[in-house]
């Protein structure tokens, strides 16, 4: 039977809208997300996206709303209710969060069968077992603040709900993964660089991207992809009493994941950082635009600045060329690395803060906390 026109125009429409915000959202799924978001959906993201919304904040957003509304129809075979009633929160987390080995004698435990299957067959479950609980917070927080966008009143604080989420974490205890197993340090940068030891663009640009990410205070890997030049001011040269002054530079961030809409955040480059950045930039003859591009394999550089995922990718085959094992390490290691490194090196948390630009004291003295606890006297009364 065709497909009578008036979805299909409503379909079109919202594909042709989501063309607009094409630089913010996952796009390769563009005509799912057509079909699976309402006309209000893409208004509000629309809305966000005019109202600058932070991009990876967005493409999280869109992609937590994208899974909602396609378990919301396979599981209950219509879109997401607004307001959502607290019975169909509860059957949220039912799905996604279950016990393995219950499933083992009840085959009804957990996401029904036919749920799973419709989900996994469109793409949007991949892996086997039960969701990350901050998965599902993080999906909650998401359904939440929609409502919240709509004038609508949920039920997202419900002690119901509240409490199932602790009790079914509680019944599924899962070890807390960091985003990179282990730190990217300094000692590990150094043997990073040593891989970079030609003057191919490749290894001018790699090192230039270790370099900066690390001494900036491990910028996320979004924040390096999107660098341009015209964040770049030179600052006057740091006077040192054992040998010449050192360049010096500062990064406009602008706005970050952790700063508000009207703030610049401002980081300092200094040193051999500030060389390997002017480096590339002179042998990429690059003087306005995207800093770190794209070099394809016969050494030839695109205009097209690099995607996020590649940082992550550099870094893994730096480790690996370094030999060291590239699944332990990920471009988030470079950010916590450079705050374990600051704690090793007894420099004071709040200027080591001020470079990383942590806002969570919390978060921010874990690493320092780590590091202290494992040289200090109390692990080694033995």
């Amino acid at each position: 039977m065709a497909t009578s026109r008036p979805h299909g125009d409503a379909v079109d429409r919202r594909a042709h809208e989501l063309d607009t915000i094409a630089a913010v959202l996952p796009l390769e799924r563009r005509d799912e997300l057509a079909e699976l978001l309402t006309d209000h959906d893409v208004a509000t993201l629309r809305h966000l996206v005019n109202e600058g919304m932070g991009e990876n904040t967005l493409r999280a957003l869109t992609s937590d709303l994208a899974y909602l509304q396609a378990w919301s129809l396979a599981a209950i075979c219509k879109s997401l209710p607004w307001p959502a009633p607290e019975a169909l929160l509860l059957k949220f987390v039912a799905h996604h969060l279950w016990d393995p080995q219950k499933r083992e004698t009840d085959p009804d435990h957990g996401m029904p069968a036919e749920v799973e299957q419709n989900l996994r067959s469109q793409g949007f479950l991949k892996s086997a077992g039960p969701h990350a609980p901050d998965t599902v917070r993080r999906r909650l927080a998401t359904w939440s603040t929609l409502t919240k966008w709509r004038g609508l009143t949920g039920v997202f604080a419900s002690p119901a709900l509240k409490s199932a989420i602790r009790l079914a974490v509680r019944a599924t205890p899962r070890q807390r993964r960091r985003k990179s197993n282990k730190a990217v340090t300094g000692d590990i940068v150094g043997k990073m660089l040593a891989t970079c030891s030609t003057e191919s663009l490749r290894d001018i640009r790699d090192r230039a991207i270790l370099m900066v990410a690390f001494a900036s205070g491990g910028r996320r890997r979004s924040e390096i992809a999107a660098m341009r030049v015209e964040q770049l001011t030179i600052e006057p040269s740091i006077d040192v009493t054992d040998g010449s002054p050192l360049p010096s530079l500062s990064i406009h961030l602008g706005r970050t994941k952790t700063s508000g809409a009207d703030h610049d955040e401002v980081v300092y480059l200094t040193g051999r950082p500030v060389n390997a950045l002017n480096a590339w930039l002179a042998a990429a003859r690059i003087d306005k635009g995207s800093i770190f591009r794209k070099v394809d394999r016969w050494g030839n550089l695109s205009k097209r600045p690099l995607e996020p995922s590649a940082v992550n990718a550099i870094v893994k085959q730096r480790a690996e060329m370094a030999g060291l094992e590239p699944a332990e390490f990920s471009a988030h290691g470079l950010r916590s690395g450079y705050l374990t490194e600051a704690a090793n090196r007894g420099i004071p948390l709040p200027e080591a803060m001020e470079q990383s630009q942590h806002r969570s004291v919390q978060q921010a003295s874990s690493y320092y906390n780590n590091a202290t606890r494992r040289s200090g006297r109390a692990a080694r009364l033995l």
